[in-house]
């Protein structure tokens, strides 16, 4: 959010503050930086660390479409995911979170195929998924991803949740794996900073 002058003025801001305060008074620490206010110590192993020493993390659902099924196999899916839920006898968040779509290797392929491309139907057919791509792109198409996320302090407590919740996904015919580094910080992204992936002194949470 802020570039180098801003952080110099915004430092200068908080010296002349300080500077205000009486010898007694405790000093108030402020940071111009997203990553010294939020709750988080880091991202480890697919673990969000909380400065109270509990533990976020959970898994991420590989979405499936369930109406392509016949009526049978639907009901059968959605009985599966009510006995799941009676399961989880513990605190726990359901997340929807947009990542943007990567498809720059997909866009590397339909360049090399077009260069090699010797008649007129495979360079019209290429020319075509190249601008379809180009549209995803421009128009800032996202997926949107589905996770089961919940608290813990004990590490062997945080495992058997882990396995709980993908064994009842599985039963349930839907995969699921365990939230990576990568997956936590794009919810992050998401709550912080409106979807939009920072690289820079606006949310580190690098290990």
């Amino acid at each position: 959010m802020y570039g180098e002058d801003g952080v110099l003025v915004m430092n200068s801001k908080i010296n002349n503050q300080n500077s205000n305060i009486k010898p007694n008074q405790p000093k108030k620490t402020t940071s111009p930086y997203t990553e010294d206010w939020i709750n988080v110590k880091g991202i480890n192993n697919g673990v969000i660390m909380l400065p109270n020493k509990e533990m976020v993390t959970g898994v991420k659902i590989y979405p499936k479409n369930i109406f392509i099924l016949d009526q049978y196999q639907q009901q059968s899916v959605l009985n599966a995911m009510r006995n799941f839920y009676n399961l989880l006898n513990f605190e726990f968040w359901m997340i929807a979170a947009d990542r943007p779509v990567d498809i720059s290797v997909y866009q590397s392929q339909l360049q090399i195929m077009l260069q090699n491309a010797t008649s007129p139907a495979q360079i019209k057919i290429i020319a075509q998924d190249i601008e379809k791509s180009n549209m995803f792109i421009n128009n800032q198409v996202v997926d949107t991803e589905y996770y089961i996320l919940f608290k813990e302090r004990n590490s062997d407590e945080l495992n058997r949740k882990i396995r709980l919740i993908i064994n009842g996904l599985a039963n349930a015919g839907l995969n699921s794996s365990q939230t990576s580094n990568d997956d936590l910080r794009t919810i992050l992204d998401n709550f912080l900073n409106g979807g939009v992936r920072t690289n820079f002194g606006t949310v580190v949470l690098e290990q």
